[in-house]
C-alpha cells in the first residue's frame, strides 16, 4: 500500500500515520508508538478473527490501551472479537500494573482459595493462606485480594465462589472467553475490582473499572459509546482522496 492509498485491512489502518499520531499522543513517554503498533499487528496475526472485526472497534480498543499505558500483547490486556466488534479486556495483571504505577502501593496480592488450602480470614485481614503443592488443591470456594499501602495500611476483601458467579451471571460478558477459559484470573480480578472500588487508589484504575462496568466484561447493560471517536478513519480517507 502506498502512502496515498486508503487502507483496506485492519493491519493497513494500524500502519497509517493518522493512527500512529493518536497512539503517540495517548501513550506515556516510556512506551514508544512503534513498539505499540508492532504489538498490535502481532495480536492481529495471532488471532485472525480480529482482522474480520470492524476496523474502528479495533483501533478504538488499541487507543484505549494506549491511554492506560498497557501493551496489546496479551499479558496485561487482551483484544478479543465479540461478533464484529473488537473488545478490550484488561485482565488482573493489567490492574496490578496500574495500581503499582499509582506510587501508593507497596504490595498487591490476589488468589483463589481451594478446599485443601489452609485459609484464615479475620475481621478484614487475611491472616493465612497456605498451599500444599504436593497434593491436589481441590475445588475453589472463594477468592481474595489484598493491598498494602506505602504507609503500612493493609486492606483485604474476600468473595465466595457464589458471589463471583453472581457477578458473572449479571454481566453481559459472562459467556466471554475470559470467563470461560480463565475463570481463576477473572475471580481474582473480581476481588481486586471490589477492593479498589472501596479504596479509590488510582484514577487510572477507577477509569478501568468504570470502563469494565460500561463496556463489556462486567457490564449489565448495552455497551457505552467508544472512549475515542474513530474520526481518524474518515480523516485519513479524506486526506487520501484529496491527495490523489
Amino acid at each position: 500500500m502506498t502512502e496515498n492509498e486508503t487502507p483496506t485491512t485492519i493491519k493497513g489502518w494500524l500502519s497509517t500515520s493518522s493512527f500512529q499520531e493518536q497512539v503517540q499522543a495517548a501513550l506515556p513517554k516510556q512506551i514508544g508508538e512503534e513498539r505499540f503498533i508492532r504489538a498490535a499487528i502481532t495480536s492481529v496475526n495471532l488471532n485472525p478473527a480480529l482482522a474480520k472485526c470492524e476496523p474502528s472497534s479495533l483501533l478504538n480498543a488499541c487507543l484505549e490501551l494506549a491511554q492506560y499505558g498497557l501493551m496489546p500483547d496479551g499479558r496485561h490486556a487482551h483484544i478479543i472479537p465479540y461478533g464484529k466488534k473488537a473488545t478490550l479486556i484488561i485482565d488482573y495483571k493489567g490492574y496490578v500494573d496500574l495500581l503499582h504505577r499509582s506510587g501508593r502501593i507497596s504490595k498487591i496480592h490476589a488468589d483463589v482459595v481451594c478446599e485443601n488450602d489452609t485459609f484464615e480470614y479475620d475481621r478484614g485481614e487475611v491472616v493465612a493462606h497456605k498451599i500444599d503443592f504436593s497434593k491436589p488443591r481441590g475445588d475453589m470456594y472463594c477468592c481474595y485480594a489484598m493491598v498494602k499501602t506505602k504507609d503500612g495500611v493493609e486492606t483485604a476483601t474476600v468473595l465466595s465462589k457464589g458471589e463471583v458467579d453472581n457477578v458473572r451471571a449479571m454481566s453481559r460478558g459472562g459467556d466471554s472467553p475470559a470467563w470461560k477459559n480463565h475463570y481463576p484470573e477473572m475471580a481474582k480480578k473480581t476481588a481486586l475490582r471490589r477492593l479498589t472500588k472501596m479504596l479509590s487508589i488510582s484514577p487510572d484504575v477507577d477509569a478501568a473499572i468504570a470502563r469494565d462496568d460500561e463496556q463489556f466484561e462486567f457490564s449489565q447493560s448495552k455497551p457505552a459509546e467508544p472512549v475515542f471517536e474513530s474520526t481518524f478513519i474518515e480523516d485519513a480517507s479524506k486526506e487520501s482522496s484529496d491527495e490523489q
